[in-house]
């Protein structure tokens, strides 16, 4: 882990991060210090009540996302299995090869 130091309106925080991370996380401070700047100026709002006010807001849009996209886990790997169980059927009626038999 290594030790970063970003910026939030202006407050300056140390975090740790994987290096692999560092990229990530960094597109992820200037996306929530956007959406912090952009919703203060808006409301007059500071501090704690902001921060949850941008939290609830981005918490929201990742829902809402996630669900636009239709993204089930469960349904994608029910999915799967009935492809694999097709597959071994499918598998399972072909006559077996033979090296050389040609």
């Amino acid at each position: 882990m290594e030790q970063l130091d970003i910026k939030l309106q202006g407050r300056e925080y140390r975090v740790a991060c994987k290096p692999e991370d560092k990229a990530d996380l960094l597109m992820a401070v200037n996306y929530l210090d956007e959406k912090m700047r952009d919703l203060a100026s808006r409301t007059n709002s500071a501090g704690e009540r902001l921060a949850v006010m941008v939290a609830l807001n981005v918490t929201h849009e990742f829902l809402q996302s996630k669900r636009e996209m239709g993204f089930d886990i469960g349904a994608v790997k029910r999915r799967i299995e009935v492809m694999g169980n097709r597959l071994d059927d499918a598998i399972s009626d072909e006559k077996p090869l033979v090296f050389g038999s040609l």
